[in-house]
């Protein structure tokens, strides 16, 4: 069981920027693929960012160019760094971690994913 805490959500104005990190608290995600969702108000949940345990990294196309998403294995943590946040990034973001040694290239399914933390809530004022 992999149980995950994100960190890093709070309130920003539009145009700033936001760092979100997931640790893995009971074990580590060397091989995992890792995910981030989000979900705003009367929304379902949408995809963000994926990156393999190969180290590749994909954006949904309203994040891309803006959404960094990276990992270190050695400390269990990934990290997703928004910038230029606008207010339709207002949301509760969601990292997820997949099943080891599958989607080395990450993936941008929900149910491609096991294992899921609490939530971060990020709040973009305009």
């Amino acid at each position: 069981q992999v149980q995950l805490a994100e960190s890093g959500g709070g309130l920003v104005q539009a145009g700033g920027s936001l760092s979100l990190s997931c640790v893995a608290l009971t074990h580590t995600f060397n091989r995992h693929s890792m995910g981030w969702f989000r979900q705003a108000p009367g929304k379902e949940r949408e995809f963000v960012a994926t990156i393999g345990w190969n180290n590749h990294a994909s954006y949904a196309d309203s994040v891309e160019g803006r959404f960094t998403l990276s990992r270190d294995d050695a400390k269990s943590t990934v990290y997703l760094q928004m910038n230029k946040l606008g207010p339709e990034d207002t949301a509760v973001y969601y990292c997820a971690a997949g099943p080891r040694l599958v989607h080395p290239y990450g993936s941008i399914r929900a149910n491609d994913y096991d294992y899921w933390g609490q939530g971060a809530h990020v709040t973009v004022s305009s």
